[in-house]
């Protein structure tokens, strides 16, 4: 997430709740974001030792941590006992919880031509395009973009948070979202299906995709062009699908792993590994799907065999 303007070390140490910083007090910080998404200017936290050197190498340009280390040349820190949480302080300052109490927010922006049926819900700060059909009983989250010629269907949800929660003694703490939804031009979803918004990142729906009902899509998940997702797919979070991917009904992909541009995956399908594009893939696990039906028809022999 890129905040609205620059601001200060001095005064994001103020935001954390005055934690003492290692910088320059003018040190500019431009946005938050994950360490696996992290930009220049971005603001990161890390409170394991494990992830230490991965957020202090990462291309976050400031990093509250829980340990006094030494600070990387060019970079600040913010030294702090709950880094989560004070990461957590500065995305309830920079994207609050707005109530809305009308169907379609006056902060929307609808491009010409775009016809908002009855019952549907736009947040506030969406930003649709021209030429869009958003069918009865969506509802869009907050600061999501939808592109032009755009077809929504009844009882999908674009936006809610992401699914993601750090595990605690007392119990789970709420990862809150950031991010947003963006879906580009042409795209066509479904009845009844879920796109979540990033943590702190966007979740994107490349253009002339088109879901099937019924189909699940995961936090700061990218999906490239002319791709076709079938009904019941559930994909997690952070996977990256490029362009002309198809995926059938009922397939199940793992976080965190890439499907390669051109590839196949046949219906039922489980998905726990990065695939190469432009083949055809079966299974649970999914494996090259010529293979697979070469194992299935060699234990069905097996199973002759035996009797």
């Amino acid at each position: 997430m890129k905040f609205p303007r620059a601001y200060n070390l001095s005064e994001i140490s103020t935001l954390t709740g005055n934690r003492k910083y290692v910088g320059p007090a003018n040190y500019q910080v431009t946005g938050m974001n994950e360490i696996h998404m992290v930009e220049q200017g971005d603001l990161t936290f890390v409170d394991h030792p494990k992830y230490y050197t991965k957020a202090l190498n990462s291309a976050a340009t400031t990093i509250v941590i829980n340990k006094e280390v030494e600070c990387p040349e060019g970079k600040a820190l913010i030294i702090s006992e709950t880094p989560f949480d004070d990461y957590m302080n500065l995305v309830r300052h920079f994207r609050a919880f707005e109530a809305c109490n009308q169907n379609i927010s006056p902060s929307a922006e609808i491009g010409e031509g775009t016809v908002i049926q009855p019952g549907a819900f736009v947040g506030n700060h969406v930003k649709i395009g021209a030429n869009c059909i958003i069918h009865a009983n969506v509802t869009i989250y907050d600061h999501s973009v939808i592109g032009n010629d755009v077809i929504i269907h009844s009882g999908t949800v674009i936006g809610a948070d992401a699914y993601y929660f750090q595990k605690r003694p007392t119990g789970f703490k709420k990862f809150e979202s950031c991010g947003r939804v963006i879906i580009c031009d042409k795209v066509e979803i479904g009845a009844l299906c879920a796109i979540d918004k990033g943590v702190s990142g966007d979740t994107i729906i490349g253009e002339d995709t088109k879901l099937d009902n019924h189909c699940q899509i995961g936090h700061d998940t990218q999906i490239g062009k002319h791709c076709l997702i079938g009904a019941h797919a559930a994909i997690a979070g952070v996977t990256k699908i490029e362009d002309d991917v198809i995926i059938w009904g009922r397939v199940a992909v793992n976080k965190d792993l890439v499907i390669g541009k051109g590839a196949i995956v046949l219906a039922t399908s489980g998905v726990d590994k990065t695939l190469e594009g432009g083949k055809t893939y079966f299974g649970v696990p999914a494996i090259e799907a010529r293979e697979k039906w070469k194992e299935m028809a060699f234990v069905r022999g097996l199973a002759k065999a035996r009797k």
